[in-house]
């Protein structure tokens, strides 16, 4: 794998893993969140699904980075930035979850 498409394979599973959580209602995508059908995930447990996935991702990219040769040292900038930047990747699940409208029945 060349460094261009390393880079790009990080950028895909953070913008991945950022609306992972809005986009269904299984926890991490794999296991349902509770037995009931009609239970729905809370936003504070989808915040905290984000967070978690935010580590994933940065773990995946240091591994990844890793590959291509030593991984630089990041300070407490470098992670305030990609978290500000993860939460922006998370905008369009977040849209497609609470801010959609429903069509109106009956109109």
């Amino acid at each position: 794998m060349s460094q261009e498409a390393g880079l790009w394979l990080v950028v895909a599973i953070g913008f991945a893993a950022a609306n992972l959580p809005f986009v269904n209602d299984r926890v991490f995508g794999l296991l349902p969140y509770a037995r009931v059908r009609s239970a729905i995930k809370p936003f504070w447990f989808r915040a905290i699904e984000l967070l978690l996935l935010y580590g994933l991702s940065l773990v995946l990219g240091r591994a990844i980075e890793g590959r291509f040769g030593p991984a630089s040292p990041q300070e407490w900038q470098f992670y305030a930035v990609t978290a500000c930047l993860f939460v922006v990747a998370a905008y369009p699940g977040f849209v497609f979850r609470y801010l959609r409208r429903k069509p109106q029945q009956g109109a």
